[in-house]
């Protein structure tokens, strides 16, 4: 097992979990990128705005990096984008409408714009050792596309986001190029994982957009539909609807403006002329002749259809006339948010139509028949099951058990893992740095475990401050100590609890005072050991607790002070 001669295989993001994509095939002295994803936080992940990868590795060896591949333009496989390149630069190839997305975001962040080189199922990129070509796959997006990287070890394929769609929308699946791959003995195949759980097949999204034409046929008042702004396939199935009815349309959504004229610039959205109207003129049309696209299917909490649940929207104020549409299923993480929002929508008294009591959305991901095909078409020696939580993860490497492949042949990795593959052996060996790092405003990795524990310890328990002076000369207490709380309890119903903590602060610093102790540090943490547990046994609770001691040296000078937090 020569590891200078094997192909090596790894995450960045995207495994044991949804979001954050980010894989690297390496060999030599070459490392190939494919996608740099965010990753939406968790509900105790407070003030955190997403999380990326981290990019340790590639920036220590960037002079190995070679390109960063695309499979498509969705955030959890784009979103990383303008913190990497701040990094490193590097080309970038994709296809013409994730290429579309990305100048975007690139020339938002003010970034200095890379290379970039538009692909299809017919181009073919010869880098270093590599050959890599490109194959169409049905996803929730146009243009997505799997990646074949021709090594000299043999051929790795990664699907991206797939599924197989027999009536697309868009463009049709690549299938003889699948095909012909199984005659071309394909080393290692790397698939979508994420609906590995769901038995059958995935509704084609021809489907949908019949069910979203009979909605908009029977809604009486206005209707406002939420959807994922990247599904340009289902936003023109919308627009379609909406100018069948005769119905104006308005675009809600920073996103939703941003993806729609991008997707009208590369021909990917039709419209009538005159059809859109700014948002803030829908007001003064007929309710039935108002149809509005919306961000906010995912209940985030500053999206547009998120405000106008909560009375928040400047434009917008729900009527109970109105039929709202969620064209859209919950990520993983997110079911609680749209749970709440569609909640306050019914408050509402509007008709509220979404996945679980009509068929409005069809998943961009194959279900469990659909990633049996996959492995048979391309009938890999070794399998890596990628993009999705450990339990999806463990299913799909059943999936491949049941298609032939050796359980011995299937490797289910963490972030950060190397899998090596050669033409005759396969094995994991070694760890790059691989983990999550928070974006919080314009803070990027500097928020880490610590400062997290924190946030969430004053979300759960509160605060409590103890603040007090003292001579440190003389040893004497001049003020205090003084109890403030905040989101710990109500004062002034618990002012024998304060009472109990005044004294027993006085009493533990009288103590400390008395054997001439005069270091602040050992004062705060004497307090610490005996507030903490009094606390705690009176409660049940454990606030964070911050110990504010103030040096006064009346003698020396009457204005001096100092202070230790």
């Amino acid at each position: 097992m020569s590891k200078e001669n094997s192909v090596r295989v790894f995450a960045l993001g995207g495994l044991d979990e949804i979001g954050k994509n980010m894989y690297a095939v390496e060999y030599k002295d070459q490392i190939f990128v494919v996608d740099a994803g965010i990753k939406f936080p968790d509900d105790d992940m407070y003030g955190i705005d997403y999380i990326i990868p981290d990019f340790t590795y590639l920036i220590q060896n960037k002079q190995k990096v070679k390109g960063l591949f695309l499979t498509h333009g969705h955030e959890d496989h784009i979103g990383g984008i303008p913190y990497l390149l701040r990094e490193i630069n590097l080309p970038i190839y994709g296809s013409r409408f994730t290429i579309g997305l990305v100048k975007g975001k690139i020339e938002e962040a003010r970034l200095k714009p890379p290379t970039y080189v538009e692909v299809d199922e017919e181009s073919e990129v010869r880098l270093g050792d590599f050959t890599i070509r490109f194959f169409n796959v049905n996803h929730s997006i146009p243009d997505a596309l799997g990646i074949i990287f021709e090594t000299p070890e043999g051929i790795i394929v990664h699907t991206g986001d797939f599924k197989f769609d027999q009536t697309p929308i868009g463009k049709k699946a690549s299938y003889a190029t699948l095909a012909a791959l199984s005659k071309q003995n394909v080393l290692a195949l790397l698939a979508d994982s994420t609906n590995s759980m769901r038995p059958g097949y995935t509704f084609s999204d021809s489907i949908i957009g019949q069910n979203i034409m009979e909605i908009v046929e029977q809604a009486t008042g206005r209707i406002i539909l939420a959807t994922f702004a990247s599904n340009v396939h289902r936003l023109q199935q919308v627009v379609e609807a909406g100018e069948k009815e005769g119905r104006k349309i308005a675009l809600a959504g920073r996103s939703m403006e941003r993806v729609f004229q991008v997707g009208q610039e590369l021909g990917y959205i039709n419209v009538q002329k005159d059809t859109i109207v700014p948002l803030k003129k829908v007001n003064q049309l007929p309710d039935q002749k108002v149809l509005i696209i919306s961000t906010g299917s995912q209940g985030e909490p500053m999206a547009a259809l998120t405000r106008m649940a909560n009375g928040a929207h400047p434009d917008i104020e729900l009527h109970h006339t109105d039929t709202i549409i969620i064209s859209a299923s919950p990520i993983p993480g997110n079911i609680k948010s749209v749970s709440r929002v569609i909640n306050q929508l019914s408050k509402t008294g509007a008709n509220i139509v979404y996945n679980s009591n009509t068929e409005i959305h069809a998943s961009g991901h194959g279900s469990q028949e659909e990633l049996k095909l996959m492995l048979n078409l391309i009938q890999p020696k070794y399998f890596v099951p990628i993009h999705g939580e450990y339990r999806m993860l463990h299913t799909h490497a059943k999936l491949a058990e049941m298609t032939g492949i050796p359980p011995e042949n299937i490797f289910i990795l963490d972030n950060g893992d190397q899998v090596h593959f050669t033409r005759d052996d396969a094995w994991i060996g070694g760890k790059v740095q691989a983990g999550p790092v928070f974006i919080d405003g314009r803070g990027i990795g500097d928020i880490g475990n610590v400062v997290m524990r924190d946030r969430k310890t004053l979300s759960q328990d509160g605060v409590i401050l103890l603040v007090v002076a003292i001579d440190m000369k003389k040893r004497q207490i001049l003020a205090g100590p003084d109890i403030i709380t905040r989101g710990f309890v109500y004062v002034r119903e618990s002012q024998e609890l304060i009472d109990q903590l005044q004294a027993l602060a006085r009493e533990t610093l009288e103590k400390q005072l008395s054997n001439k102790v005069t270091d602040w540090g050992r004062l705060k943490q004497a307090l610490t050991d005996q507030i903490t547990p009094f606390v705690q046994e009176k409660t049940g609770r454990s606030p964070m607790f911050l110990p504010i001691i103030s040096e006064i040296r009346l003698e020396d000078n009457p204005s001096a002070s100092k202070a230790e937090a």
